[in-house]
C-alpha cells in the first residue's frame, strides 16, 4: 500500500478549490488519468470514498471535506516554512493573474518586473477582463490575484487599496469646439458594470442631459481610439491620455468628473498559498502615481 505524500493532498485541494479533475490537472501541469490515479491512491490508503460527483463537478464528501480543513493549513504552513527558509529562493509555480485595463495600464508592469527579478520561478498567467468578471473569476477560483475597480466590499474577498485614477470628458478637437450641444452626438463608455458607465451617466444628467443612448464597447484603448477620430466622446482615465491631451491630439469637452476609480488588489479571504499571499503582499504596496502612467513609487519596484 503506497503512503500519502503532500502531492496527493495538494491534487485533493486544488479539485477542491477549482471543482474538477480536468481544471486540476491543468493547474498542476498534468494529465487527467494522473489526477484520478492519485485520488484512488489515497482512497484505497485511507479506505474510504473522498468525492462523489454532482452533475459535472467533483464535490468533497463529508469525510473528504473534513480531511481538507485539517490538512490544508498544515500543507501550507509546511510550504511556508521551507520557502521562508530560503528566503523563497526556491518559489516556483503558476500564479494567474486578472486586471482591468485601467489598472493594467497604470502599475502593473512594474509589479510584473519586480516579481520576474525578485521570483524568477513564478510564472505569471495575466488576463485583461472587465471587473465583475475579474470578481467572479477570484471567487470560482480560476484567478489567484486580481487588480480591479473598487471599492470591493465581500466577506470572501481581501483587498488592498493601490491608488486612484482621475478621469476626464474627452474629444477630438474638432468635436470639443464644436461643444456638447452638438446635435446627434455619439457618447461611448465601457459597459454598464463599469465605474466609468456610471460615472457618465451621472454627470450626463447634472449637465441636464437625462437619459442618453450610450454606445459601449469594451475596451478602453479602442474607446480612446473611437474619441480622438472624432466619432463621438467619453469619460476617459487621465492617466491614459495624459499625452494625447498634452499632443492636442485630444481635448477635454465638458468639465472633469468629480468622481474618481479607485483600485485594489484582492485575493480569496481564505487563501493561504505562501505564493500568492507574498505575491499579493508586494501588490499592496503598489500605489498608483496620478503623474506618470504606468508608473509606481520606487518601494513597489525593489
Amino acid at each position: 500500500m503506497k503512503r500519502i505524500a503532500l502531492f496527493h493532498l495538494e491534487t485533493l485541494m486544488w479539485i477542491d478549490r477549482l471543482g474538477t479533475f480536468a481544471a486540476a490537472a491543468q493547474r498542476l501541469n498534468t494529465t487527467q488519468p494522473a489526477i484520478s490515479a492519485r485520488v484512488r491512491e489515497i482512497e484505497e490508503q485511507l479506505g474510504l470514498s473522498l468525492f462523489q460527483r454532482e452533475g459535472r463537478r467533483m464535490v468533497l464528501t463529508t469525510r473528504g471535506r473534513r480531511l481538507i480543513q485539517q490538512c490544508e493549513p498544515l500543507c501550507h504552513d509546511l510550504e511556508k516554512a521551507l520557502l521562508e527558509a530560503s528566503d523563497f529562493a526556491g518559489a516556483a509555480g503558476a500564479v494567474r493573474i486578472g486586471s482591468g485595463e485601467i489598472a493594467a495600464a497604470s502599475c502593473l508592469p512594474a509589479w510584473v518586473q519586480a516579481i520576474e527579478r525578485e521570483r524568477p520561478g513564478v510564472t505569471m498567467e495575466i488576463e485583461l477582463d472587465l471587473t465583475a468578471r475579474l470578481m467572479q473569476q477570484l471567487l470560482g477560483g480560476t484567478r489567484d490575484i486580481v487588480f480591479l475597480a473598487g471599492p470591493i466590499a465581500s466577506p470572501a474577498i481581501r483587498t488592498a487599496p493601490i491608488g486612484s485614477v482621475a478621469l476626464v470628458w474627452a474629444a477630438s478637437p474638432e468635436v470639443a469646439r464644436a461643444g456638447p450641444e452638438t446635435p446627434d452626438l455619439p457618447i461611448w463608455s465601457l459597459p454598464d458594470h463599469s465605474p466609468l458607465h456610471r460615472v457618465t451617466l451621472a454627470t450626463l444628467e447634472a449637465a441636464g442631459r437625462s437619459r442618453p443612448t450610450l454606445h459601449t464597447c469594451n475596451n478602453v484603448r479602442m474607446l480612446i481610439e473611437i474619441v480622438a477620430q472624432g466619432r463621438g466622446a467619453a469619460v476617459l482615465p487621465e492617466t491614459m491620455i495624459r499625452s494625447q491631451l498634452a499632443r492636442g491630439e485630444l481635448a477635454e469637452f465638458l468639465p472633469r468628473p468629480e468622481h474618481v476609480v479607485h483600485f485594489e488588489a484582492a485575493i480569496r479571504a481564505q487563501e493561504r498559498d505562501p505564493i500568492i499571499l507574498d505575491l499579493f503582499a508586494r501588490a499592496a504596496s503598489l500605489r498608483i502615481e496620478p503623474g506618470t502612467e504606468g508608473q509606481c513609487p520606487e518601494s513597489a519596484r525593489t
